[in-house]
């Protein structure tokens, strides 16, 4: 018996589901060079627009030339460097927690903090559209695993009734494909009700949301105690890359304990570390940022809306066109693309069936005249596909 590779690529192919790689040949900014051709970006998750920052870069280097390229080993031997923890003490300051937790990438952050706090004999609630890094971990912890639907307090209290064990309750903040934002409120109270805790994976809310950059749960202004774990990362709102945990020092203890991901690990450079922490600064210092972002963000919705294309409901950065059909958003895509504009489509299995969508996302790198070249591609591109449908 042998792998049929090629029957599941070509059938991949054929449902328009198949998935390219685009090489790009420039830094991340509004505009950059990919496959070869000069297009404006509207495809990254660089919210502030950090990533080719000066500053940032000039960090790195000097970390660099400091601290060397390599962490050299897993934080628990001899990887921890002195810029890991002036970072780590730096989140843990700006979320108001008492301690945080540095990871090599979101992806394992959550797998280590779900999987180190629950096992056999608890359970597992998770929102039905979370992101794949919290559903693998609540898979794989063991622990009696079940989703709730999305965004719905009511049917997470309905699955909470039924939960045994220490219970963890555990959400995107800012859901990553949609763009809407969890009712924190409302899980944290049912939470709190059965005894539950609560963590939120704030990946594409930190840094962007919140008066002062601190995400969903500053925008709620809710407590450690409402949401004890609270996940963020580095590579989107900072323009860098890595994660953290931040949380009580019990929290963090385990987690330095029990996080196999976190133990096995070799650290991340530790100049990473010192340009993440420039990233900081600048995101606490430069309130422009956000100001503008938000400017563009309401600009793109009212033009989108005038052109009559369906948005879903989203303040955040991230603004899907939802367009059902794969080969649809894919046509769309590659319309745009032709006239000088990078826009993803977004399909199946990142999405449910059905829900095809041009994934729009905005950072306070782009100006308004890139937004309104933006409006105006999309209506002619538009009104191109609706034709070609009549």
């Amino acid at each position: 018996m042998s792998f049929d590779l090629n029957a599941r690529l070509a059938a991949r192919r054929a449902d328009h589901l198949y998935r390219h790689r685009p090489l790009l040949d420039s830094p991340q900014g509004p505009q950059v060079v990919v496959d070869g051709q000069p297009l404006l970006a509207f495809c990254n998750n660089d919210y502030l627009g950090l990533a080719n920052h000066p500053q940032v870069i000039e960090a790195w280097q000097n970390g660099a030339a400091r601290w060397g390229v390599g962490g050299g080993a897993s934080h628990l031997v001899i990887g921890h460097s002195t810029p890991h923890h002036a970072l780590e003490e730096a989140l843990a300051e700006f979320t108001g927690r008492p301690r945080a937790l540095l990871f090599s990438n979101g992806y394992m952050a959550n797998l280590g903090a779900v999987t180190a706090l629950v096992g056999q004999g608890d359970t597992v609630l998770e929102d039905r559209l979370n992101h794949a890094s919290l559903l693998d971990a609540g898979l794989l912890s063991g622990a009696r695993f079940n989703r709730y639907l999305h965004n719905d307090a009511a049917s997470l209290a309905t699955r909470l009734a039924k939960a045994c064990g220490n219970t963890l309750v555990v959400t995107d903040g800012v859901f990553s494909m949609d763009g809407d934002v969890a009712d924190l409120p409302a899980l944290a109270r049912e939470a709190k009700a059965k005894d539950a805790w609560l963590m939120v994976d704030d990946a594409h809310g930190f840094g962007a949301l919140g008066a002062k950059g601190g995400g969903v749960v500053e925008h709620f202004g809710l407590s450690v105690a409402q949401v004890p774990v609270l996940m963020g990362t580095l590579g989107k709102a900072f323009g860098t890359s890595g994660a953290f945990v931040a949380g009580s020092e019990e929290l963090i203890e385990s987690l330095i304990q029990f996080a196999r991901p976190y133990i096995y690990t070799t650290s991340q450079p530790p100049a990473l570390a010192c340009a993440t922490l420039k990233s900081l600064e600048l995101l606490r210092t430069e309130h422009w940022r956000r100001e503008h972002l938000n400017r563009l963000i309401q600009q793109f919705r009212r033009g989108a809306e005038q052109i009559g294309l369906q948005l879903m409901d989203s303040f955040t950065p991230i603004q899907p066109i939802l367009m059902g059909d794969s080969a649809r958003a894919l046509l769309l895509s590659q319309r745009l693309r032709g006239c000088g504009v990078l826009v993803t489509a977004i399909r199946p299995p990142t999405v449910p069936a059905g829900s095809a969508r041009l994934r729009v996302t905005l950072s306070a790198a782009h100006t308004e005249a890139q937004v309104q070249l933006l409006l105006s591609v999309l209506d002619d591109c538009w009104r191109e596909l609706e034709f070609d449908d009549a």
